[in-house]
């Protein structure tokens, strides 16, 4: 058996070039926001919060990017896993269409930032591939090009040979392209996002992790091992990393993601692959992503735990799987492999809940963290500063409530391991 832990070994943490330093709190303090979670969102809203004059302390339990920004694909994409007929349907056309343009312009809001606070990640913004892995996946595409397109979209439905042009890989049977999206190294992000909120005046604490929170007298109080933040307001930051603090638990089914990462790949076959450096994703129902890095690494992921009993299923898996794609690849050592945890919604949508008088929450982003995380962070910061919810990107609710989400848990990661096995006696 192939055993990971969650951070060893992981190619975000030993390429990240950004640095940010956050000593734990050994004090007191009192300020106008207190935000629990060091991640996409967390600094997000610190930065914004600070940027808007109000005095802001961060409290991140483990390392700033601990949780799922320091573990995902890294693809900024514009959207939701969701497509737009099917968000609408959820939401109401005038709050679906509403969270449909916030979200368009997601990545361009990352990208943005990258830019005006210099954040060393990695970006490159020449758009991501939605690969078709069958017939019916083509089909879907081509209904996910129209509703993209009657919304807006600027985007794109490529043939097989286009595909096999862009990505160097001859399997798929078409893709959908779509130039607003693109890719970043993700830990670096967050870090660099967490240090231009420090230079906006935050405080960011790491290893504090919140062990009391409660509200009374029109006040937090956030109690760490080393001291208590009192706030007006309390942004909650958590997501699938959430811990202790019960009642405030978000509601989600946590879903296991994994990557692995190659060696860098000789310059010819750089040339060959993913040329354009788009990331990439298929329609498979358990399906797979595939992306560069700025060193020339392939990195390859799918569903799934690595430190659970399966692991070894996986990464055989990933094998088959490098050289069904890219034949030249079936020999390319996997140097590094890493998983986290998703926090996925029954209905794939993300949620932003109400925990208490002057309290926001946000969580669910069901795989789609990056840009998501950036812009619901800034909005509740925006609402909680300003005292006007009205330009929050999904309207906030008192509460969320998700059935049997160990069952789903379960589901997810047996039919990831079944279906990685099963795939390992037909050979692809």
């Amino acid at each position: 058996m192939v055993k990971v832990s969650e951070n060893d070994s992981n190619l975000w943490h030993k390429t990240c070039a950004e640095q940010v330093s956050a000593p734990p709190l050994e004090s007191d303090t009192s300020v106008d926001l207190v935000i629990v979670g060091g991640g996409f969102t967390g600094v997000s809203a610190a930065l914004h919060a600070a940027q808007a004059g109000a005095s802001v302390c961060l409290l991140e339990a483990q390392e700033i990017g601990h949780g799922g920004s320091g573990r995902n694909v890294g693809l900024a994409n514009a959207g939701l896993w969701l497509p737009p007929d099917d968000i609408r349907a959820h939401l109401g056309q005038q709050a679906g269409d509403r969270l449909i343009a916030l979200l368009a312009g997601a990545p361009a809001r990352v990208y943005d930032l990258i830019a005006r606070y210099d954040i060393a990640c990695e970006p490159v913004r020449n758009g991501t591939l939605h690969c078709a892995h069958s017939a019916a996946g083509l089909a879907d595409l081509r209904k996910r090009h129209a509703q993209l397109s009657a919304s807006g979209a600027p985007v794109q439905l490529l043939s097989a040979e286009e595909t096999t042009r862009r990505t160097g890989s001859t399997v798929f049977h078409g893709a959908l392209f779509d130039p607003r999206a693109g890719t970043i190294q993700p830990l670096g992000y967050v870090k660099g996002l967490a240090r231009a909120a420090q230079a906006a005046g935050a405080k960011i604490h790491a290893r504090s992790p919140v062990i009391e929170l409660s509200h009374g007298d029109g006040t937090w109080q956030a109690r760490t091992p080393g001291g208590t933040v009192r706030a007006r307001a309390l942004i909650q930051a958590t997501n699938a990393y959430h811990q202790g603090l019960e009642r405030n638990a978000p509601a989600y089914v946590p879903v296991h993601y994994f990557q692995f990462a190659t060696a860098p790949l000789p310059d010819a076959l750089r040339a060959r692959i993913l040329p354009g450096g788009e990331g990439c994703w298929d329609t498979a129902l358990v399906m797979s992503s595939f992306r560069m890095d700025a060193a020339g690494r392939m990195i390859i992921g799918a569903m799934g735990d690595l430190s659970h009993l399966a692991s070894g299923i996986h990464r055989a898996w990933v094998r088959r799987k490098l050289a069904r794609l890219f034949p030249e690849l079936a020999d390319q050592p996997l140097q590094m492999g890493w998983h986290g945890r998703i926090a996925m919604t029954s209905d794939h949508i993300p949620k932003i809940t109400r925990p208490g008088p002057n309290a926001l929450a946000a969580h669910g982003y069901s795989g789609r963290g990056i840009g998501p995380g950036t812009l619901f962070g800034q909005a509740m910061a925006e609402a909680l500063i300003g005292g006007d919810e009205g330009n929050l990107p999904i309207a906030a609710v008192e509460g969320h409530a998700e059935r049997m989400t160990g069952l789903q848990q379960a589901y997810y990661e047996t039919g990831a391991t079944l279906t990685h096995l099963v795939r390992a006696r037909i050979g692809s």
